[in-house]
């Protein structure tokens, strides 16, 4: 493994928000001057029907108009299925033409009301006002699909509910006369950084008529195996939700058919379905009561500390069969952006690492802060920098 230079800052919600939006508005610069290294996306054979608005109203505080939707998608397991989201619309857009998109992936959320088309609108807001549409998927699990359990951080499907509400979007926006110029930002941090990366190997695969002109991720969880098994080895995470929750979600969607009381020791094995599936309890509130400790060995059972034991080996080859590190082709002309903290203890730095390999092995030309070499297609751009609040 080659040691990049990471970017190093706090997980803090604020700092997505200042990070993104000065990346957004350079690239929207760097974009504009090299206009011919982007093809048009063009989105004729990828149209929805019955993606729908549901409500709209507008957010003084930030001079935005937010539209709930609904839209065609898949489920975890391929099957159909409605979910929702929301897009936005700054006021500084006065007519109906559009720079483009951001297609904004969510970080990690528990509570029922903390999506976007219930209301947590923060961060959709804050990134809008630079002409674009902004998009945000609620998810599978919440939303439309509120009674369903969500599959945290299974790429694979939150990349699809991504990709469908972008399309969905567009799709309506062009119904009532819209246009959108090509540009296409797809953007995340932590769960969402993995989702953003997600997407990109989506549109690889199943999308090429999708052009993401940059990518923005950080703090992803790209390798959830090498996450699970790095964390146990090491035996402590201050974020011990985030853990039980993608290991509740591999169990299910993957059909492992373990009892929870195989996963969990007492009492997080009793208090999985009141506190963490019934979506009532913020993230902090899951890290205190879920477990009382943040040593992982105290709450998951022997078997899953052992990579040798039948059940961690389930769990290991399901979450193989998403890794974002391995088994698919980037476009040769990406451009991405990595942003990872190198005292990171709820996803390991190994993550963007191990990512910045496979996309140099895949010939896209990896430089750092330190590098005069210059952004353009094809390249991994990897930050090292202090944030301290």
């Amino acid at each position: 493994m080659h040691t990049y230079k990471i970017m190093d800052f706090t997980r803090q919600k604020y700092l997505l928000v200042t990070l993104v939006s000065c990346m957004i508005s350079v690239t929207i610069f760097l974009s504009s001057c090299n206009n011919d290294d982007n093809d048009v996306a063009t989105y004729q054979e990828l149209k929805i029907e019955d993606a729908r608005i549901t409500k709209s109203y507008h957010d003084d505080k930030n001079g935005t108009t937010i539209f709930n939707i609904e839209y065609p998608s898949q489920d975890p397991y391929g099957n159909p299925v409605t979910l929702s989201g929301i897009f936005a619309i700054g006021d500084e857009v006065t007519t109906k033409h559009l720079k483009g998109t951001l297609l904004y992936n969510r970080f990690t959320i528990n509570r029922e009301d903390q999506c976007p088309s219930r209301g947590n609108i923060t961060v959709v807001s804050k990134l809008s006002g630079i002409n674009l549409v902004t998009v945000a998927a609620d998810g599978y699990g919440f939303g439309s699909t509120n009674d369903k359990n969500q599959p945290y951080c299974i790429s694979r499907a939150n990349a699809q509910a991504s990709v469908d509400a972008l399309i969905a979007v567009h799709d309506i926006l062009k119904k009532n006369g819209y246009t959108l110029d090509d540009y296409l930002f797809n953007i995340g941090y932590s769960q969402g950084g993995q989702t953003a990366i997600g997407v990109v190997r989506l549109c690889a695969e199943k999308y090429p008529d999708i052009k993401i002109t940059h990518t923005i991720a950080g703090g992803g969880p790209y390798d959830m195996a090498e996450t699970y098994r790095r964390l146990v080895e090491l035996n402590t995470t201050t974020m011990p939700s985030t853990v039980i929750s993608s290991l509740v979600a591999v169990n299910e969607f993957y059909n492992i058919g373990a009892e929870y009381s195989d996963l969990f020791l007492e009492p997080t094995c009793d208090r999985i379905e009141p506190y963490l599936l019934s979506k009532k309890y913020s993230l902090d509130v899951l890290n205190k009561n879920l477990t009382n400790s943040q040593t992982i060995s105290d709450w998951l059972t022997p078997a899953m500390c052992d990579f040798n034991s039948d059940l961690s080996k389930k769990f290991i080859v399901a979450l193989e069969d998403d890794n974002l590190t391995k088994g698919w082709t980037p476009h040769g002309d990406e451009r991405i952006i990595l942003v990872q903290s190198t005292i990171d203890d709820s996803v390991p730095v190994e993550n963007t690492e191990e990512l910045a390999d496979f996309l140099r092995d895949n010939g896209l030309n990896i430089i750092t802060s330190n590098s005069n070499a210059k952004y353009n297609p094809g390249t991994v751009f990897v930050y090292k920098k202090n944030f301290r609040n």
